[in-house]
């Protein structure tokens, strides 16, 4: 086995590629979370960014129309769950595990027609005299605009969690709803806002997968992406910056097992496959392991249902 063959550096591209949906999908999903509300429907709304993002690409010819087609998708289904969740109180849970069933089915109907197209390609931002240096212009300045985009909303998300006035009530909402209601906000509507704004990122992951990290339509080929968003939202302790850590890290266990199968290891694919998840449900366990320290860093409200009349 020659390990020699594999370049270090092509393998962080990949890597990068790799994590950025995960990374949209759970900096979207934490503000979700931040705001009281638990959506198990992340899966659900990616495939559905996936497959609107792809026949709007398709269509148009322009893979940034197919971003945004996905994250008003995406968006649209979240209102969906948010109308059912917080007017009419159904489970949380239950829900969440709706919509991914509904999205999965839905986004195969959608997509029928498109199995076998290629989308247009998207541009790469290069910086002429940059881009060239070897190992530096590759690994920061030859990406597409989702990859840029995506730890610029990092950026802004912890911003707007920890240095605004409209931040601190939404995290108001998840700590302590009833206080929140109590000074006269809406919490509805807050919680509203912040399910959309979770599918809309959900939807942009969706389509990065479709439309550059894989560029094709395959029925179900978000692949589970969602549940580890979620998982990885519970391993950053609902820290924007500790999001990026673990999108990173299921990123790059992804990218070794391929390059584990590329150069024949005599191991089963399936195993090898199923290393992500399987490092993913280890780190869950660990950081399950205190409890307190646990809940201390969750939402207080955190799946819990809200009235105006409570």
């Amino acid at each position: 086995m020659d390990f020699s063959s594999l370049d270090p550096v092509a393998m962080m591209v990949l890597l990068i590629g790799a994590a950025t949906p995960i990374l949209l999908a759970a900096i979207g999903e934490l503000v979700v979370e931040k705001a009281g509300v638990l959506n198990l429907g992340v899966e659900g709304m990616m495939i559905i960014g996936a497959v609107t993002g792809f026949i709007a690409a398709t269509t148009t010819g322009s893979p940034m129309l197919g971003l945004l087609a996905a994250a008003l998708g995406g968006a649209a289904v979240s209102m969906l769950f948010a109308f059912l969740t917080q007017y009419l109180l159904s489970s949380q849970v239950a829900t969440g595990l709706a919509l991914t069933l509904f999205g999965l089915g839905l986004a195969a109907l959608m997509g029928t027609s498109y199995n076998g197209i290629k989308p247009p390609r998207m541009a790469r931002l290069e910086v002429e005299g940059v881009s060239d240096i070897p190992v530096v212009g590759e690994l920061f300045f030859s990406h597409d605009p989702v990859i840029y985009f995506s730890l610029f909303l990092v950026f802004a998300v912890w911003y707007f969690l920890n240095r605004t006035r409209s931040g601190l009530v939404l995290r108001a909402c998840g700590e302590n709803h009833d206080a929140a209601h109590s000074l006269g906000y809406n919490v509805q509507l807050i919680r509203f806002g912040a399910i959309m704004f979770g599918g809309a990122c959900a939807g942009l992951g969706g389509a990065y997968v479709s439309l550059v990290r894989v560029p094709q339509w395959t029925e179900g080929m978000t692949a589970g992406v969602g549940w580890i968003a979620l998982a990885i939202v519970v391993f950053a302790a609902w820290k924007p910056w500790r999001v990026i850590l673990g999108a990173y890290m299921f990123g790059g266990i992804t990218i070794l097992q391929l390059s584990l199968q590329a150069l024949g290891v005599s191991i089963s694919g399936a195993y090898l496959s199923m290393t992500p998840y399987i490092v993913t449900i280890v780190v869950l366990v660990i950081m399950s392991a205190d409890r307190k320290r646990a809940s201390l860093n969750a939402p207080a409200c955190l799946g819990t249902s809200f009235h105006a009349s409570h």
